[in-house]
């Protein structure tokens, strides 16, 4: 089949595609940004830039597509992304209307409770709109999605590991039926071109119904983590969504609409399509066992945080490729690699800076500045990143944002997506200097008025002793204990 897969850079696309592959189906991927796609995936598919957002364009779907997946959610931007998803599927029916689509698959949330969150509201408005258009609906309702990667399965690791007693909100004994990702991706696949699911609807999930306070306390089984949870009864919304914002490294804007969600009872209402498709959803105990299993061989296909929303990154960032050079002040370094170095060793100790490897000198100022930037409502560092070694354009960097990771060129370069008062660049490189190779590191910040300026000069002394203890190490490949990387 001629397969139309919208979201494709996102968590559950980038997982699909191979699946879809390798069933043989033919890929048309839609994507915001087709340079990033580009650069991340090397699949053999058809990539389609559109923006759903822009109401007029000239884009136009091929005629002859047989199955539409529909993977295109807002929930963790700023402002009213209500709106923004509504005009998103408006869009894509007026485009898929005028094809030969025989089928829409969906994926959105659970839904059978009268008083919705806004976050589950949305995706039930999105679903009736889809199903208003020409092109038969198949709408997949799903309610925690635990995988490797994921954004529920990642606030749970996060409060497990690092909290040996967790004070909690009483939205805790809120009851959910989570489902492994593995799951989901088989349901997807599953229903695509099957005409007894057109023109319906199906609550997917695994076979546990938990409250959340039982899936942190069973991940900590899984984990043989000691864990002990203090539930209070009077935690505004707001706490609980400071609460998870400052312990975990979601967003805040995705911290407030999970908070929202959270208050909610998903559960599924029982249904004959696993028996249809033959698939045995897993228990949930086995999900978090299976994401640990891709997370300790390095496995994880995709993550939300890469996921523009998760730090509201404008999908003009593509913009921020060629590095100013006017208005702006620089802090350049360089220095020749050694010759008892391997020149793609140096190379490789770049490609493996940030997360667990942290920033090679001075770690403990980079997570002073990551716990500044969380007050000030920034991401802070605790996004890492999703591979220790393997990198691409579009990927988060703990607070930065890759926009080139080129290895035949030798350079990486990261846009800050911390809280400044300006834009800021680091660039590393490797360039031949008289048959000498060199290690060249640049910091480019552009400053927004007084403050900027102000802010630049102030850092000056740090970014002397960090940066230039940074590059001597990425050199060497020394960490900041004094380890060989």
């Amino acid at each position: 089949m001629k397969i139309l897969l919208t979201g494709a850079n996102g968590y559950i696309g980038q997982r699909l595609i191979p699946v879809l592959l390798e069933q043989g189906h033919q890929v048309i991927c839609c994507v915001r940004d087709k340079d990033r796609f580009n650069q991340q995936q090397n699949y053999p598919v058809e990539v389609l830039e559109v923006d759903f957002l822009q109401s007029e364009g000239a884009t136009v779907f091929p005629k002859d597509v047989d199955v539409a997946y529909y993977l295109v959610h807002s929930m963790s931007t700023r402002g009213k992304f209500e709106e923004k998803e509504t005009a998103s599927a408006k869009r894509f029916v007026q485009l898929i209307s005028n094809t030969d689509c025989k089928q829409i698959i969906y994926l959105t949330g659970i839904v059978n409770q009268e008083d919705l969150s806004r976050h589950l509201g949305s995706r039930l408005k999105v679903e009736n709109i889809l199903k208003e258009g020409p092109v038969p609906l198949t709408a997949l309702r799903a309610g925690i999605i635990v995988g490797s990667g994921s954004a529920s399965f990642e606030i749970i690791r996060d409060l497990v590991e690092k909290l040996p007693v967790m004070i909690t909100p009483r939205w805790l004994n809120t009851r959910c039926q989570p489902i492994a990702i593995r799951d989901v991706i088989y349901f997807l696949c599953g229903v695509a071109g099957r005409e007894d699911t057109y023109n319906a609807n199906y609550d997917i999930a695994g076979p546990d119904v938990l409250t959340y306070r039982q899936m942190l306390l069973q991940y900590a089984e899984v984990r043989q983590l000691k864990r002990y949870i203090l539930t209070l009864p009077v935690m505004t919304p707001r706490l609980s969504s400071y609460w998870l914002y400052f312990i975990t490294s979601t967003s805040y804007p995705l911290a407030v609409n999970l908070v929202d969600s959270m208050k909610v009872d998903v559960t599924a209402r029982p249904n004959d399509l696993a028996g249809k498709l033959g698939i045995q959803p897993v228990p949930y105990k086995n999900a978090v066992q299976l994401a640990f299993g891709k997370i300790e061989q390095n496995l994880v296909a995709s993550s939300w945080k890469d996921s523009f929303s998760s730090a509201n990154t404008p999908q003009t960032w593509m913009d921020n490729i060629e590095v100013p050079t006017y208005g702006c002040l620089k802090d350049e370094k360089s220095i020749p690699i050694r010759k008892d170095m391997d020149t793609a060793a140096v190379l490789g100790n770049v490609w493996r800076i940030g997360g667990n490897t942290g920033w090679y000198y001075a770690n403990t100022l980079w997570r002073i500045r990551g716990f500044l930037d969380k007050i000030v409502g920034g991401v802070g560092l605790r996004r890492g990143r999703r591979h220790p070694e393997d990198i691409h354009a579009g990927d988060a960097l703990d607070f930065w944002r890759v926009l080139v990771a080129d290895k035949q060129q030798r350079r990486l370069l990261l846009f800050a997506e911390m809280r400044l008062p300006g834009e800021a660049w680091l660039e590393f490189q490797i360039v031949e200097e008289d048959q000498q190779p060199v290690l060249k590191q640049t910091a480019t910040f552009r400053p927004r008025g007084l403050w900027g300026r102000l802010y630049w000069y102030a850092m000056l002394p740090f970014h002397y002793f960090i940066f230039g203890g940074m590059i001597r190490r990425l050199s060497n490949g020394i960490k900041d204990k004094g380890k060989k990387v």
